[in-house]
């Protein structure tokens, strides 16, 4: 479906009451606009998340940044000039062991049968990349002989014993100068001939460190699915009681809820159902725009699914679920890792979409700074809404809970003027093109009347809109 030719319609909840606080607990203290949205194109959605607004299931709202108690700030990372942390790399090759070597640092739970040892990344992955270089073991730490065999014998006796980090980066210098130095023993630098420096100490990729080369026989394999949120796709429908059932779980053995709470019709209503239009644009993804399903597979099983939504400019996370146990493994980081990377591949495909979202920061909550740590990455200010680097914000956040980060007193005036614009445009878009629609397909009296509704309530809205942003 090429962009333009939907629609947006919404229903417009208000916001006026407070409720109770997923993040402090406060009984009345959460105050945010809602709307129930029936169709959305994926860029009004883009054009409401630039602006605080973010969708759960079908449910679209918005927090009132200056009346909640945890205010709730979008942000969003730099894909293309990520760099992962100490922290990441950490997670990125805990899992790379995990996957050569089958080692995990907990006992799986009781329904597991057999032992893991490897698993194998397939390359049927939308975004797997071939590894291109070889997977070079170093020995990094040396046992205490305390702890080990008999004095003077080692685990392994044919193994060579172990270097220190200090001794191995000074043996690597000196085989660089050999290979540096020409016939006669003569430096290049010494020569007539002007060459290119080398570029020594390159920072390792993201791509690299998820990408590690694996044994040619692995035991398991593993490869990442990308599935579109939609009842008439086959693959989607095969695997939904499974990844139904993936999500129970994680629910009740991570969150604590009951089974009715995260039951078959919740999971459709909070990761199924979404108000997304699918669109294929011939300058988009190959994949299109829309909300889809990303399912690792480990040995013919759904393991973890993260749920993103793919917008003109980025991949928006919306929610992550796995199996409690595999939970040591940090999933929920390496999962935003693989989106990040996701995202850098996407952008080949589509030059606009760069960057990643992860939903909303909350500096008020220890729990929810850890998406400060992708850098680097932006806040949306909430009164100009303009993105500004965090780094430039948490100081601000120390002080308050909420907090202007755009420091030019002029800008608000200018984000007025554009958001009448934008009122303007959903207009256009939600009340009109739904009537022409319902007119062109000959509906009933009483469709047209739904027609007429929803356009009159699309209107509504924008004004509405208007109204709490300004």
């Amino acid at each position: 479906m090429a962009a333009g030719s939907s629609c947006t319609i919404v229903e417009y909840f208000g916001g006026d009451d407070g409720y109770r606080c997923g993040y402090c607990k406060n009984e009345k203290g959460n105050f945010s606009h809602g709307m129930w949205s029936h169709a959305m194109t994926v860029q009004d959605y883009q054009d409401l998340i630039d602006r605080g607004w973010r969708r759960s299931g079908k449910y679209v709202y918005k927090p009132i940044m200056n009346k909640t108690c945890c205010p709730q700030y979008t942000i969003r990372c730099h894909a293309l000039n990520f760099q992962p942390s100490k922290t990441h790399k950490k997670i990125l090759k805990k899992m790379s062991k995990f996957l050569s070597k089958g080692e995990i640092s907990r006992t799986l739970g009781k329904e597991t049968c057999a032992p893991i040892y490897t698993i194998l990344v397939s390359n049927n992955s939308i975004y797997s990349l071939s590894p291109s270089h070889p997977l070079f073991l170093f020995p990094f730490f040396s046992r205490s002989p305390s702890l080990s065999s008999p004095s003077g014998v080692g685990a392994d006796p044919g193994r060579p014993l172990c270097r220190k980090a200090k001794e191995l980066r000074k043996a690597r210098r000196l085989q660089k100068d050999q290979k540096r130095q020409v016939g006669g023993g003569v430096p290049v630098s010494a020569t007539s001939i002007p060459t290119t420096p080398v570029q020594l100490n390159q920072p390792k990729a993201l791509e690299e460190f998820i990408n590690e080369s694996l044994p040619d026989s692995p035991l398991h394999r593993l490869e990442v699915r990308l599935v579109p949120v939609n009842d008439d796709d086959p693959q989607f429908m095969a695997t939904y009681e499974q990844s139904a059932a993936l999500y129970a779980r994680y629910q009740m053995a991570v969150h604590g809820d009951t089974p009715s709470e995260c039951n078959e019709s919740e999971f459709r209503r909070f990761l199924c159902d979404s108000p997304l239009e699918m669109e294929t644009p011939p300058d988009g993804p190959a994949a299109g725009y829309g909300s889809f399903h990303q399912q690792y597979w480990l040995d013919g099983r759904i393991v973890a699914v993260g749920v993103v939504d793919i917008l003109p400019t980025c991949v928006s996370s919306v929610y992550l679920y796995y199996h409690p146990d595999f939970a040591s493994l940090s999933l929920g980081s390496y999962s935003a890792l693989r989106e990040v990377a996701f995202t850098r591949q996407l952008q080949k495909q589509s030059p606009k979409l760069c960057f990643y979202y992860l939903g909303f920061y909350i500096h008020s909550c220890n729990k929810m700074r850890y998406k400060g740590q992708y850098q680097p990455s932006d806040l949306l200010c909430p009164e100009t809404y303009v993105f500004v680097p965090i780094e430039c914000c948490i100081p601000s956040l120390e002080q308050n809970h909420y907090a202007r980060f755009n420091q030019d007193p002029d800008a608000g005036d200018t984000h007025v003027l554009k958001d009448l614009g934008r009122a303007l445009v959903l207009y256009r878009r939600t009340v009109m093109p739904y009537a022409a629609y319902a007119r062109k397909r000959k509906c009933s009296n009483d469709e047209m009347e739904v027609a007429q509704y929803a356009g009159l309530v699309g209107q509504v809205c924008a004004e509405r809109i208007l109204l709490y942003r300004a």
